[in-house]
């Protein structure tokens, strides 16, 4: 089992409706906090203790720069990636702007973190600590949608990043892992960037599925696809 106590980890996308509760259970736990937004108030109004940093992961160069600056102020034995935007609406109605800050917040800045956080998981390994990854990639990285193309290409691709990276840093001694939760009502869908959500079935609590990602870093699980949250 993963000890979260004393851990210092990373959680981007702090104030939305998954990373606050992921968040509230590490430090329930123990584990010592970084916490990121885009909302500096929102961040504060979270009442978390953590370091705290506001910034817009969708800038070039915006994750490894965060990862530089976390690491330079101390460990860093874990990394959640909770970030993360969503579009509708038909492909040919896609636009670049959409596609590039889709790909920007939900693939290549996730992946940047990942990268960018190696040397420092490698040493939190060599310390004798637990260092992982998770990522949030949900249930669309498996589920191809009509009217979510470009959205669940960009979840498609984040995942198939981690599967790999996963059998890479598994020698290293580096758990990486992604989460893919159905439909939860995080209120994303109502702040898409672009297009407007289907009607959907009622979806998952999120303190339920906050928990049960919690859970997959505790009891040192490699894969949470989406029947693992029913």
């Amino acid at each position: 089992m993963t000890e979260l106590s004393g851990a210092r980890i990373l959680v981007t996308g702090a104030t939305g409706a998954l990373g606050s509760r992921i968040a509230g259970h590490f430090a329930a736990q123990g584990a010592q906090l970084v916490l990121t937004g885009r909302d500096a108030d929102k961040l504060q109004a979270l009442g978390i203790p953590a370091e705290l940093f506001t910034l817009d992961l969708s800038l070039p160069g915006a994750a490894a720069s965060l990862i530089q600056t976390v690491t330079s102020a101390g460990q860093l034995d874990g990394v959640v990636a909770a970030h993360g935007v969503v579009a509708f609406g038909p492909v040919v109605e896609l636009d670049s702007q959409t596609l590039g800050t889709l790909q920007a917040l939900n693939q290549t800045s996730p992946i940047e973190l990942i990268t960018s956080a190696i040397p420092a998981l490698l040493a939190s390994k060599a310390a004798g600590r637990e260092p992982f990854v998770l990522t949030i990639s949900g249930v669309i990285a498996d589920m191809p949608t009509a009217g979510m193309a470009a959205y669940g290409a960009s979840k498609a691709g984040l995942k198939s990043f981690v599967s790999a990276t996963q059998r890479e840093l598994r020698r290293e001694g580096i758990r990486v892992l992604d989460t893919r939760p159905p439909h939860t009502e995080t209120g994303l869908a109502s702040r898409a960037i672009a297009g407007v959500a289907p009607t959907m079935p009622q979806g998952l609590d999120p303190d339920a599925v906050a928990a049960r990602i919690v859970a997959a870093i505790v009891n040192d699980e490699k894969d949470v696809p989406a029947e693992l949250f029913s």
